[in-house]
């Protein structure tokens, strides 16, 4: 007897959309399975072996986030087959700050009705955003949890974890006055500051569709961008070339997240003529008629990534990246000083 309580579906679950949603994921899934990858949707739990070949120590790292309020424009917009790339984007980001290659991804969706084709169009999401990290989606759940959330709303979190040699965990106190840092460019907002882009926009009023010239697309389509995965050419750029320190630029922008990648009798000074500020963040800014200190404290501002190198390494770490498709630019140094960010 297959498994189905109509109890439970007067009271706003339905288990057959769960079920047919697994289906209708697996398509999805089946496109990010890897060498590790030994167990399918289904279990109680995601199985992965470990190919330690070359890794003396190995070092297991994790990553966690969500989404956040960036969902809410997805919702307006009716379009989610792309969140799942931020999903995934957000956690495996973090991993590669520590010089680890992202193994495997687990999502959470917790949502007030279960349609099967809607969260398949999120784990299409994620699939994607897991392809680009190399790493197999092995397992997740989805929640249906009427009265909870609305029954159009949802909300998507993630878990990854990585590996690395314990040898070649990135070590940012080796850093020095005079040591370079190189700006890999974002796509947009990513996925940090949309509680301040949700208040300028009042984006649940907003013509959201409509295209705005200075962006060339409509605001909805550029704020539904999703996060870049930096995974594969940050890999490529610890082979090739010797890497102090990574900064993923997230919520708290550049004051934030710099001084945690440099030591505390360092700081960063950052070039502003040299920061290739995307049309959106100024569209932000004087929507909003934010001040530039406070857009620096919450957007990357078109910096998805900061990597630290010695200057003797400059040139070769620029020619890696752009090697892997990163239009990668110098946008300052690091300095004697309290740990902080000068943007001068």
């Amino acid at each position: 007897m297959k498994s189905f309580s109509e109890s439970y579906k007067e009271a706003g679950v339905d288990v057959t959309a769960g079920y047919k949603a697994v289906e209708l994921m697996k398509m999805h899934v089946a496109k990010t399975m890897t060498k590790g990858a030994l167990s399918g949707l289904g279990g109680f739990g995601g199985l992965f072996e470990l190919d330690l070949t070359g890794i003396q120590k190995p070092v297991l790292v994790s990553g966690t986030d969500g989404v956040g309020t960036k969902l809410k424009l997805a919702f307006l917009m009716d379009k989610h087959n792309t969140v799942g790339i931020d999903c995934v984007a957000m956690c495996v980001n973090d991993i590669i700050c520590c010089g680890a290659k992202p193994l495997f991804f687990l999502d959470y969706i917790a949502l007030g009705k279960n349609i099967p084709e809607k969260v398949a169009d999120i784990v299409s999401g994620v699939a994607e955003g897991c392809v680009q990290a190399g790493a197999a989606l092995i397992g997740g759940e989805t929640a249906e949890m009427p009265g909870f959330y609305p029954v159009d709303e949802y909300d998507l979190a993630g878990f990854s974890v990585g590996v690395v040699d314990k040898e070649k965990v990135l070590h940012p106190e080796y850093q020095k006055a005079g040591d370079v840092l190189i700006a890999l460019p974002s796509s947009g907002v990513h996925s940090n500051g949309f509680s301040l882009v949700r208040k300028v926009f009042d984006v649940e009023h907003a013509d959201l569709k409509t295209v705005v010239p200075e962006l060339g697309a409509s605001l909805g389509d550029t704020l539904l961008t999703p996060t870049k995965i930096y995974v594969k050419p940050i890999l490529k750029l610890l082979e090739d070339v010797e890497v102090h320190a990574i900064s993923h630029i997230t919520g708290g922008g550049f004051y934030e997240n710099i001084p945690r990648s440099i030591p505390k009798h360092l700081s960063a000074k950052i070039d502003r003529s040299a920061v290739r500020v995307l049309p959106i963040f100024e569209h932000i800014m004087k929507t909003g008629n934010i001040p530039e200190r406070d857009m620096f404290n919450t957007f990357n501002m078109g910096v998805g990534m900061i990597v630290s190198v010695s200057p003797e390494f400059a040139d070769q770490a620029l020619a890696s990246l752009k090697a892997s498709g990163e239009d990668a630019y110098v946008i300052g140094e690091l300095v004697n000083g309290e740990n902080g960010v000068e943007i001068c």
